[in-house]
This record gives structure tokens, C-alpha cells and sequence, in this order.
């Protein structure tokens, strides 16, 4: 037989938001020209199932059958797949799913950056569905979508209780095309309803630029204290996701800040932004964090049997030497998680923002043949130093909010410059 394939993900979901992100191990197998052998055989349970009582599930399927009294609404495929949902769904754990071969396809646009939807990262939150954070320049961003809102109908349908992909799914649809979200911000108790017009989203993995502090609107007005730093240079990365070509960018940006650093003193270090960043591969986690850090466990897997694998950074990092402030807040989760708890452990950089996500399971992405696939949640991650972020998220080291009179005006970005040009840190 073929072997299947497989990847690790690590990440939370986007709808069309972008679908999701977890951050995935993943092999070098195309999606698109996989075509798995499937094999149709009897086949008893497994052993924990044993002692179920399949009964009732012939007996409901027979009821329908005979009793329903439209039998064009009565689509087997369909039933089947709500089935294994159903069956998926039962173990409470948002990040383990059954998707059907819309929504696997769904998924595997996200990840390669390119999809039709809102532009907006979900979330589960106390059994809520919650955007972690609109993307950049989205309809989602720009019909007034923020993170940390709580949806509460989609269309004018409550989907109190829905998996978060049916709820994607619901969200998804084609460039031109609306939806009407039902949400609650944060900061409010009433519903709103916010419509909002489908394009297609295309996701860029990274940004950067190198500015003098001078040139620096929020530095340059708002922190005079700084006012003996201003000819200093800074480099701003950021990372708004881990994606098919998130690798491919990074190698070609490394490479030209490591000549900029070698060329002009006056850089005194990055500010790595991972705010609203969802997560994506595992193994690109790893690869980014070894940019940063010479030797040591990048991120430790702990599996089902309690068993402990560290994965060692990799690579020869470019960027081991030069000071690092990391940006994180609510929409920082699961693979950009990995990267900030990585990097504060190993003593590489300093935590500025807010509290991020709090995503700390694996999930094994597996195609199942007809389009379908699964993801299965197999394992926890743990920081470097054995910390497990999942529903608690990561402490920044300092704490900033950001400015609800003016969101304009980074006070974050500004206290994480502020930070980088510390002695201590640059020393």
C-alpha cells in the first residue's frame, strides 16, 4: 500500500477566516498530487470501543430510513459524515476534527495563503467562538472585526455549540459574496450585527523594514526619554503566520539582515512581532526559532504515554548574537507560542504585549481518501523548560496594553524599542 499522508499541525483555526493553524510536522509529500489507495474491508472495533452498543445507531439509521418523510433529504454520504463527526466531536477537544472534502480543501488553501472569505483567525474560548485577531487589511479588519469578539450567529443562525470547522465553514464563501456576523466585543455586553462582504484573502508570511528611531512616528512623538537613541537603527520582522512559504521567505530575509547587521553598527537589534500570529508547521517553528538560538531544545513533545522528545534547534542561525524583543498578545498562539516561549527560555529575548492564546496540543493532519481528512490532537508541547501554555498562554515579561482611544498609535511596538535599547538588553 501507499503510505498516507501525514502531517503535524500545530495551530487554531482561521475562517475564511483563514481556516486554522496548530503547527504541523509536516512531510514533503504534495497535497495535490496525493491520491491515497484505499481498501474496503470488515473490520471489528477497536478495543476500547468494544463494550459500545452499536445498536441504537442501526436502530436511528432504520427510523430515517423508513419513517423520514422527505427521502430526497436523505443523503447517505452526508449521514456518514455527520456520523464520524459526531463520533470525532465527542471528545470535547476543539482541535480535533473530521473534515469533510470541502473543508479539507478549505485547509489546505489556508495554508498555502490563498482562500476566499472574511480574513479573520478563530478561536475557542470557555466553549466560545472567538476571533483571535482579523488579518491584516481583511474585509474582516475592515468591516470593524477585532480580536477577542465573541460570535454568537452566523447569517442569524446561533452556532452556540457547533465544531469551530462547521463554523468556518459556515463563514467561508465565494469573493463578492456576504455574511452577516452576530458578534459581542469584548469591551461591550450587546450584540451587533456586522455585515461583511467576501474577498480573496492572499496571507504574505513576513514584513520587515530597518528605520532610524528618529523615523519612527510612536518612538520619535511619544517616548522623549529616548531622545539619546535617535540615530540608532532598528530591524522589525513581522510573522503573521507559518505557512507553506513561510520557510522560502524567511531564508531570503535572514540573509539580508545578516548583511545589514554586518554592514551598519548603528542596528541595535530586531523586534520580532508575532502579534496575531495563529501558528501553522511545526517544524517551521523549529527552523524559525533556531534562527535565534545557537544550540538546545527548540520545543519538547510530551505524547500519550507521558514520554518526553525534545527537538533540538537546527541549523546554523544567522541571527544568534543580535539583542530580541518579541511581540506577542492574544492572537500570538500555538507555533508563535513555541518561537516566544523558545526564545525567553533560552535567555534570547525579552516578552512585550499582552498574554497570548494559550494553544499547546499537536494534531496529526492525515488525508483519509475522497477529499476527507483528520486531524487528531497526539500530543502536548512544552516550552524548553517543560512549560505547557494550553488555556493559560505565555506571561509577557512586560505588559502593555494597547491604546483603546487611539489603536493607531503602537504603544506596544513603541515599549518593545524602548526595551531593545535597554543596556541590559543590548549589552
Amino acid at each position: 500500500m501507499r503510505p498516507q499522508k501525514i502531517r503535524y499541525i500545530l495551530f487554531i483555526v482561521i475562517a475564511g477566516l483563514t481556516g486554522y493553524f496548530i503547527g504541523v510536522n509536516k512531510i514533503s509529500v504534495d497535497w495535490k498530487n496525493y491520491k491515497p489507495h484505499v481498501e474496503v474491508s470488515a473490520k471489528e472495533p477497536p478495543p476500547s470501543l468494544m463494550k459500545g452498543d452499536f445498536s441504537m445507531f442501526w436502530t436511528v439509521l432504520d427510523k430515517l430510513e423508513n419513517s423520514y418523510y422527505d427521502k430526497k433529504a436523505i443523503d447517505p454520504q452526508k449521514i456518514i459524515n455527520g456520523a464520524i463527526a459526531g463520533m470525532v466531536n465527542s471528545l470535547d477537544d476543539p482541535y480535533t476534527m473530521y473534515l469533510p472534502p470541502k473543508q479539507n480543501e478549505d485547509f489546505k488553501q489556508t495554508m498555502a495563503g490563498k482562500f476566499e472569505g472574511i480574513g479573520a483567525e478563530l478561536g475557542i474560548k470557555d466553549k466560545n467562538v472567538v476571533v483571535v485577531a482579523p488579518l491584516d487589511g481583511s474585509p474582516a479588519k475592515k468591516a470593524g472585526i477585532k480580536a477577542g469578539d465573541s460570535i454568537v450567529k452566523v447569517n442569524g443562525d446561533y452556532i452556540a455549540g457547533l465544531p469551530l470547522n462547521q463554523v468556518v465553514d459556515k463563514i467561508r464563501g465565494p469573493k463578492g459574496t456576504e455574511v452577516v456576523l452576530t458578534i459581542v466585543h469584548k469591551s461591550e455586553d450587546a450584540p451587533a450585527d456586522i455585515k461583511i462582504v467576501r474577498d480573496t484573502i492572499t496571507v504574505k508570511s513576513l514584513t520587515s523594514w530597518v528605520k532610524e528611531v528618529k523615523d519612527i512616528d510612536e518612538v520619535n512623538a511619544k517616548a522623549p526619554e529616548l531622545a539619546g537613541d535617535l540615530h540608532s537603527k532598528v530591524v522589525y520582522i513581522r510573522l503573521s503566520q507559518f505557512g507553506d512559504s513561510t520557510n522560502a521567505e524567511w531564508l531570503t530575509l535572514s540573509n539580508s539582515i545578516d548583511r545589514q547587521l554586518k554592514a551598519d553598527s548603528s542596528i541595535k537589534g530586531i523586534v520580532f512581532d508575532l502579534r496575531n500570529n495563529p501558528g501553522g508547521y511545526l517544524p517551521d517553528a523549529i527552523y524559525i526559532a533556531s534562527e535565534f538560538v545557537k544550540s538546545g531544545t527548540a520545543v519538547m513533545q510530551e505524547d500519550k504515554n507521558l514520554v518526553r522528545t525534545e527537538f533540538p534547534v537546527s541549523g546554523k542561525g544567522l541571527l544568534i548574537e543580535v539583542p530580541v524583543v518579541v511581540l506577542i498578545n492574544k492572537g500570538s498562539a500555538s507555533a508563535s507560542e513555541i518561537v516566544a516561549g523558545s526564545l525567553r527560555d533560552h535567555k534570547r529575548a525579552k516578552l512585550v504585549g499582552e498574554l497570548s492564546f494559550g494553544k499547546g496540543t499537536i494534531q496529526q493532519a492525515e488525508d483519509l481518501g475522497g477529499g476527507a481528512g483528520i486531524h487528531v490532537t497526539i500530543a502536548k508541547w512544552l516550552t524548553p523548560e517543560g512549560i505547557w501554555v494550553h488555556k493559560k498562554g505565555l506571561e509577557p515579561d512586560v505588559k502593555v496594553e494597547i491604546d483603546k482611544k487611539d489603536p493607531s498609535h503602537d504603544v506596544q511596538l513603541e515599549k518593545a524599542i524602548e526595551e531593545l535599547l535597554k543596556p541590559s538588553v543590548t549589552n
